[in-house]
């Protein structure tokens, strides 16, 4: 059966003001469960976490409870789901913990596609600990991020190879999997950015082959809040700097104070809220999610072929190059128009766009563009429509 876009729509209070949103690789709307099971937590009787009374027996069975919905959404296992205050916190906290294994002669792979979020800091960890870093380059002709260029940068020596699930700039989506296997015959770990990849697609981490994998619940639909995923005897394996009396378990011990307990029920009903968007889903909450999302992605892409085809015959139009079959983000310049006044147009019309480098920055330094304001940048989320695809086309043929 077809998508229903109106169904999910009306689950958007947001979507009222009239706003048309092409924004939601930086951020989507709250869907409205998420937004009342935040507020219900807030206005009920929760404390820290205790066994001794309710209240705090309450605030344990949220933690268990979000631990248990990302583990759905990813495949994972819920005992390796670590939260964090964003996807770069957790990053660091990874990468600082990895390092202290690191040692002069091993090295790291990362690549020119990624976000600066899976860049910068295994670039700043390996400077610090003495380690080689080597770039894994995409090609600038067709925006793909092919397998064989990781080969000759992986050896005996490379502790991590950190890459993306898809890119935020351009959607491609680089063969994950084999990345994966090539890495882990060298014996080196993988650390996915799956950020903007999970609001899209259905995910199985195992199939990945991802030994970490790095999400934000604010990218489909969620709070601010972000997790991070990985067996937990790798996390058993990853040092972390914590407070003495604070517990030394897995994955406890890699979140620092006191949790958010309203933002992580809103976690777990996004994960629910996710699990809905296919009428004819059931089964287990992950069989519900993984159809969803599977329909989700179909309606997307044929969306997308649209937005793609409206801008392609728009004159004046360069789209950045991006392989098929990626996730349904866009890049785009109109002629010699600075990107930011492009947007600010765009703005003016009630239609929401970024514009800049949405720190992809060494994507944008390799495509010479960084230093004249990047692109514009469209994406389509479950919430458009081809109205709203239409609205967008319309609006860059008046700006060009």
């Amino acid at each position: 059966m077809p998508f229903d876009v109106a169904r999910a729509r009306r689950a958007y209070p947001a979507l009222a003001e009239g706003f048309v949103h092409f924004d939601g690789a930086a951020g989507t709307l709250v869907a409205e469960p998420v937004a009342r099971a935040v507020v219900g937590v807030l206005g009920g009787a929760v404390s820290n976490r205790t066994t001794a009374f309710e209240p705090g027996r309450r605030a344990l069975r949220i933690v268990d409870a979000a631990r248990a919905a990302v583990g759905d959404l990813l495949g994972a296992d819920p005992a390796g789901v670590v939260f964090g205050p964003s996807a770069t916190a957790l990053t660091y906290t990874v990468a600082r913990g990895l390092a202290e294994q690191w040692r002069p002669g091993d090295n790291v792979v990362v690549t020119r596609l990624d976000h600066d979020a899976n860049v910068r800091p295994w670039v700043q960890l390996a400077q610090r600990t003495g380690v080689e870093v080597r770039w894994a380059a995409f090609d600038p002709g067709t925006g793909a991020l092919p397998v064989d260029v990781f080969a000759p940068l992986v050896d005996a020596r490379t502790k991590v190879v950190a890459v993306t699930a898809a890119s935020n700039a351009i959607g491609t989506r680089p063969d994950v999997a084999a990345v994966a296997r090539l890495a882990h015959d060298a014996g080196a770990l993988v650390y996915v950015d799956g950020v903007h990849a999970t609001a899209h697609l259905p995910v199985d981490v195992a199939a990945l082959g991802a030994d970490f994998y790095v999400t934000s619940a604010y990218k489909w639909s969620g709070p601010h809040l972000a997790a991070c995923v990985a067996a937990p005897r790798l996390w058993e394996r990853t040092a972390m700097l914590k407070l003495l009396p604070s517990s030394d378990a897995v994955p406890e011990r890699f979140e620092l104070g006191t949790p958010s307990f309203e933002l992580l029920a809103g976690v777990e009903a996004a994960v629910g809220f996710l699990a809905t968007l296919d009428d004819d889903a059931a089964g287990s909450r992950r069989d519900r999610v993984l159809r969803s999302m599977a329909a989700v992605h179909a309606y997307e892409m044929r969306l997308f072929d649209r937005l793609l085809d409206g801008l392609r015959a728009v004159p004046a139009v360069r789209i950045l190059p991006a392989p098929a079959g990626g996730c349904p983000t866009v890049s785009f310049r109109v002629g010699d128009q600075d990107p930011a006044r492009t947007a600010e147009l765009l703005g003016r019309q009630g239609i929401c766009v970024f514009s800049g480098d949405y720190y992809a920055a060494e994507y944008f330094i390799a495509m010479g563009l960084r230093g004249s304001g990047g692109a514009v940048r469209a994406g389509v989320y479950h919430y458009t429509t081809a109205e709203d695809v239409d609205r967008l086309v319309a609006a860059v043929a008046q700006v060009r």
